[in-house]
C-alpha cells in the first residue's frame, strides 16, 4: 500500500505517542530483569548452562509461535485490547512462576511469557509507526529502540535493587506490566481501525518490504553474536576481563545515544541514501576491529559509533515501511520481521562461533561480511525503500 496523508498537527498524538514510547521501555525492563532473574535462579538450583538455555529459548519459542498469528489478533481485538490483555497475561504469568516448586513448568510458563511479550512488543511499534508523521518518524522510532535498549540495560541494576531472593522480582516485575496495563485503558489511547492485511499470505511481504525484514534479520544476528562473543574476542586479542566487559557497555551505549540523533538526521534526508551510509560505515567499523583491539583508546570511540550506526540501521528502515505501509499491512510486516528476528537469533551466535574457531577475527569479518552484504540491498532495491 502506498504512503498515507499524515496528520497537520503533530500535537494531537503526543500523549498515544508518549505512552507507547513508555512501553517500548516497559518491554525493555520487563526483559533486562527476567533474563538474569531466571539465569541466576536456575543456576542456584544447580543446573547447568544447558538447562539455562533450554529454558531461555522458550521465549523465542513462545515469540516464533505468536508472530505468524499476530494480523489476525490485531485486526479481530484490535491493538489496544490485544497490548492490554497482553500485558495483564504477561504480569499474572509472571506471578505463577514462584509458586512452583519445580523448574518444569517454567518451560511452558516462559513460552507464554514470550508471546505475550511479542504481542506487546509489535503492536505497540506498529501502532506508534502508523499514528507518527512521516517528518518525524525517524526520530520517533529511534525514541522507541533507545528507551527499550535503556529498560533492558536498566533491568540487572534493578534487580541489583530489588535482590533475586524471594518472590519480591517477579511480584514487582508482574507489578509493572500490570501498571502499564492500566496505561493502555486511557481515553486518549485510540487505536487505528482493524483492518486486513491486502495479502493473504504472511510470506508475501517479504517481497513488499525485504529492505525492514533483512534488518531485522541482521541486526538480530549480529546483536546476538557481539554481545555474546565481543568481550571473548578482546580476551583473546590480550584484553583484561574488566576492560573487555567495558568495551561491550561502551558498545551498547552509542546504540542508546545515536538513534535519536540518526532518527533526526532519517527524517530530513533520504532514508535509502541513510541505509547504504550506515551499512557502509558498520561494514568498515567491523573491518577496523582488528586494529582496534592493539590499541583500546582507539577500541572504544569505534565500538561506540559502530552500534550507533548499526543499530540504527533497523530504526531507519521501519520508519522507510511505515511511511510505505499502515493497517493490517504493517502489522503483517512487523510480524515477518519478529521471525526474521527469531532466525537471526538462533543462527547468529553459532555462525560467529564457528568464524571465531576459523579466524582469531572471525568476529570482525562475519559482521564486515554481514554489513557488506546488506548495504547492497538499498542499492538493487531502489523502489522498496
Amino acid at each position: 500500500m502506498p504512503g498515507h496523508a499524515t496528520n497537520p498537527d503533530p500535537r494531537i498524538h503526543f500523549l498515544p505517542t508518549a505512552t507507547l514510547t513508555f512501553l517500548g521501555l516497559v518491554f525493555g525492563l520487563v526483559m533486562g530483569l527476567g533474563a538474569p532473574l531466571f539465569t541466576l535462579d536456575l543456576t542456584d538450583r544447580g543446573y547447568g548452562a544447558g538447562m539455562v538455555a533450554a529454558n531461555s529459548m522458550m521465549h523465542a519459542v513462545g515469540a516464533l509461535a505468536i508472530a505468524p498469528f499476530m494480523p489476525r489478533l490485531a485486526r479481530r481485538l484490535g491493538p489496544r485490547r490485544a497490548i492490554f490483555l497482553a500485558l495483564v497475561g504477561g504480569g499474572f504469568t509472571l506471578l505463577l512462576f514462584p509458586l512452583s516448586s519445580s523448574v518444569w513448568p517454567w518451560f511452558p510458563l516462559r513460552v507464554l511469557l514470550g508471546a505475550f511479550c511479542e504481542v506487546i512488543l509489535v503492536l505497540s511499534e506498529s501502532w506508534l509507526n502508523q499514528i507518527t508523521d512521516n517528518h518525524a518518524r525517524g526520530r520517533v522510532m529511534g525514541l522507541y529502540s533507545t528507551l527499550l535498549s535503556v529498560g533492558i540495560a536498566s533491568g540487572p541494576a534493578l534487580l541489583s535493587i530489588t535482590g533475586r531472593q524471594g518472590n519480591l522480582p517477579f511480584f514487582g516485575t508482574a507489578a509493572i506490566l500490570l501498571v502499564a496495563a492500566t496505561i493502555t485503558l486511557a481515553p486518549w489511547m485510540v487505536a487505528p481501525p482493524p483492518a486486513a492485511p491486502t495479502r493473504h499470505r504472511l510470506w508475501r511481504y517479504l517481497w513488499l518490504a525485504p529492505i525492514a525484514i533483512t534488518a531485522t534479520l541482521l541486526i538480530a544476528m549480529l546483536d546476538g553474536a557481539a554481545t555474546s562473543f565481543l568481550a571473548l574476542y578482546a580476551i583473546q586479542s590480550g584484553w583484561s576481563e574488566r576492560a573487555a566487559t567495558l568495551l561491550l557497555s561502551i558498545m551498547l551505549l552509542g546504540a542508546t545515544v545515536m538513534q535519536v540523533p540518526i532518527g533526526w538526521v532519517g527524517d530530513r534526508t533520504n532514508r535509502r541514501h541513510l541505509l547504504i551510509i550506515l551499512a557502509l560505515l558498520a561494514c568498515g567499523g567491523a573491518l577496523l576491529w582488528p586494529m582496534a583491539m592493539r590499541h583500546p583508546a582507539f577500541a572504544y570511540p569505534l565500538l561506540f559509533v559502530w552500534d550507533g550506526a548499526f543499530a540504527s540501521l533497523y530504526s531507519v528502515a521501519m520508519a522507510a515501511a511505515g511511511n510505505r505501509y499502515r493497517d493490517g499491512d504493517l502489522i503483517a510486516i512487523y510480524a515477518l520481521c519478529s521471525l526474521a528476528w527469531g532466525v537471526g537469533s538462533f543462527t547468529g551466535p553459532a555462525i560467529s562461533a564457528a568464524a571465531m574457531q576459523a579466524s582469531p577475527h572471525g568476529l570482525a569479518l562475519f559482521a564486515a561480511t554481514l554489513c557488506g552484504l546488506f548495504a547492497l540491498l538499498p542499492l538493487v532495491l531502489k523502489k522498496r525503500v
